[in-house]
């Protein structure tokens, strides 16, 4: 019989392992964009540390394995935001980030002062678009950050229904 993942709270023995995944993870979008350079790419594990201590940062387990990881804080107008949600490329298409997103959004949500989740997607991301428009994200703005990329600001809020449709 299989391993279950598990989803808890990411720890400071885990910021290696996320640095890691990371790296492997944003491998397809920097080649989607033609950019090597993209910042989950060149973030520090000092960084994630601090991340660790800032904000809310969950990962998911494959036995001893960390396989997804996001990341979370609340600003004082009480938008969430979330970003660098990750799964490894062995177990996408599987659930799992929604199951991530969920829970993230649980934990960023729980202490009654969030008004409305935000994040952030490349526009040539298609796969996390659609991920985050079937969790009833819709996109409220865009940024051009540079020549091959647009960021696409999707927002949701509070009590929103998940797999909301947009008309």
């Amino acid at each position: 019989m299989g391993m279950s993942v598990t989803i808890s709270e990411a720890g400071g023995q885990d910021a290696e392992k996320i640095l890691k995944l990371q790296y492997l993870c944003y491998q397809s979008e920097a080649e989607l964009y033609g950019d090597y350079s993209i910042e989950p790419l060149t973030q520090s594990l000092d960084s994630i540390k601090d991340e660790l201590t800032a904000g809310t940062v969950l990962v998911a387990r494959l036995g001893d394995e960390v396989v997804a990881s996001v990341r979370g804080t609340v600003d004082a107008d009480g938008t969430a935001r979330i970003n660098k949600l990750i799964v490894h490329p062995r177990l996408q298409r599987h659930g799992l980030g929604g199951r991530l997103l969920n829970a993230i959004e649980g934990r960023l949500g729980a202490g009654g002062t969030t008004k409305c989740f935000q994040l952030y997607s490349g526009h040539r991301s298609e796969q996390n678009l659609q991920l985050y428009r079937k969790h009833g994200y819709v996109a409220v703005g865009a940024q051009q950050v540079s020549e091959r990329l647009t960021l696409v600001t999707l927002s949701k809020e509070v009590g929103a229904s998940a797999y909301a449709t947009s008309v």
